[in-house]
C-alpha cells in the first residue's frame, strides 16, 4: 500500500505516545466529597458507594490528612446531620458552633493548607429535603431561600471555608452570596458555583449517604432538565459569571461531557466537573462483578472528563487513583 499518511506511526511506541499526550490526569486536580457527622472514632459504611464512608471529626481528619499526602489538595465537605437537627426552615445551617462549623474550624486548625470546599443548599439540614424552602402548596420558594443561603455562607466562611460552593441552584443566589461575602469582609473567599446542575437518576447514593432524598415531590422546579439544550446551559453559566462566580461547575460529568465541552469554549473561568455518586457506584459495582479492570476504568473516565475540558473533577475515587498515579 502507497500511504502517505499512516497515523499509526505516531502510536507505536509508549514513549512517543506519551510524548504527543494532550491530556493529562494528576492528582492536583482532584477534589475529594467527604462526608461528616457527629461522634468519636465512628466510620460509617455507605451501602451504594463501596470504600466511602461517613466520618467523625477525628477520623474525617486522618482521611483527609492520607488524602493531602497524596497529593490531593482540596476536600469538599458535606455534613450528615441526625433527623432531630433538621427543620423546615434547615436553621442548622446557620448555626456557628453546629457540627459543619466545627468540623470547618477544626480542619482548618489541624491543615490548614488542604483547601476547603463546603456545600451550600438546605437538603442537608432540611426536614422536607429540598434544596431551598417549601411552601404549603409544594413550591420551592426562591428569593426566602436565598436569604438563608446567605446566611449559610457567612457562617462556613466565619469558620474558614476557602471555597463556598452553592449546590441548590436557587435564581440569584451567586450575586448575593458574593454580596454577603463582600460586605462581611470576605471577599478573598471563592464561590464555586453549581452552574449547570441537572436533575438527575445519578445522585441516589448521595442522597443516601446523607438521608436527604425529599420527602415529597422532586427537584425538578429547580435542577435543569437533562433533555434541555444549550442554550440554558449557557444562560445559567453567563448569570453565575455576571454575578462573581469564580468557579463554574458541571453536574454530573459522564453522561454530560459535551455540556463540559460547551462551556469550556465560551467561559474563561476554571470549570470544575462533579464525577458523581451514581458514576461512582457503576464502576465498582461493575469491578466487583469482574466486568471491567477498577483501576483502568477510573483512570480512563478521569482522563475524558478532563479531555473535554473539567480543570478539576470532584471524585469520590480521588484516593484511589490517586494513588495509582502516583505509582505510575
Amino acid at each position: 500500500m502507497n500511504l502517505l499518511e499512516r497515523p499509526r506511526r505516531l502510536r507505536r511506541h509508549p514513549s512517543l505516545r506519551g510524548f504527543l499526550k494532550e491530556t493529562t490526569l494528576e492528582a492536583s486536580q482532584f477534589i475529594y466529597p467527604m462526608f461528616v457527622l457527629e461522634g468519636e472514632n465512628t466510620a460509617q459504611d455507605i451501602s451504594a458507594m463501596p470504600g466511602i464512608k461517613r466520618y467523625s471529626l477525628d477520623l474525617a481528619l486522618e482521611h483527609a490528612n492520607e488524602a493531602h499526602a497524596l497529593g490531593v489538595p482540596a476536600v469538599a465537605l458535606f455534613p450528615a446531620l441526625a433527623n432531630d437537627l433538621k427543620d423546615a426552615r434547615g436553621s442548622e445551617s446557620w448555626n456557628d458552633e453546629g457540627l459543619f462549623a466545627r468540623v470547618i474550624r477544626a480542619f482548618k486548625q489541624e491543615l490548614p493548607d488542604l483547601m476547603l470546599v463546603t456545600d451550600v443548599a438546605l437538603d442537608p439540614y432540611s426536614s422536607d429535603g429540598h434544596d431551598g424552602l417549601v411552601a404549603e402548596s409544594g413550591e420551592i420558594l426562591n428569593d426566602e431561600t436565598v436569604d438563608i443561603l446567605v446566611q449559610m455562607a457567612l457562617t462556613q466562611a466565619r469558620a474558614g471555608a476557602d471555597i463556598i460552593a452553592p449546590s441548590d441552584m436557587m435564581d440569584g443566589r451567586i450575586g448575593a452570596i458574593r454580596g454577603g461575602l463582600d460586605r462581611a469582609g470576605f471577599e478573598n473567599v471563592a464561590v464555586m458555583a453549581y452552574s449547570t446542575k441537572y436533575a438527575s437518576s445519578y445522585y441516589g447514593p448521595f442522597r443516601t449517604a446523607l438521608d436527604s432524598a425529599p420527602k415529597r415531590g422532586d427537584k425538578k422546579s429547580y435542577q435543569m432538565d437533562y433533555a434541555g439544550g444549550y442554550r440554558e446551559v449557557m444562560r445559567e453559566s453567563r448569570l453565575d459569571v455576571e454575578q462573581g462566580a469564580d468557579f463554574l461547575m458541571v453536574k454530573p460529568a459522564l453522561a454530560y461531557l459535551d455540556v463540559i465541552r460547551v462551556v469550556r469554549d465560551h467561559f474563561d473561568l476554571p470549570l470544575v466537573a462533579y464525577n458523581v455518586s451514581g458514576e461512582y457506584a457503576m464502576i465498582k459495582a461493575a469491578s466487583s462483578a469482574g466486568y471491567v479492570d477498577e483501576r483502568k476504568i477510573v483512570l480512563e473516565t478521569l482522563t475524558s472528563i478532563r479531555r473535554a475540558g473539567a480543570d478539576g473533577i470532584l471524585t469520590y475515587h480521588a484516593l484511589e487513583a490517586a494513588r495509582w498515579l502516583k505509582e505510575g
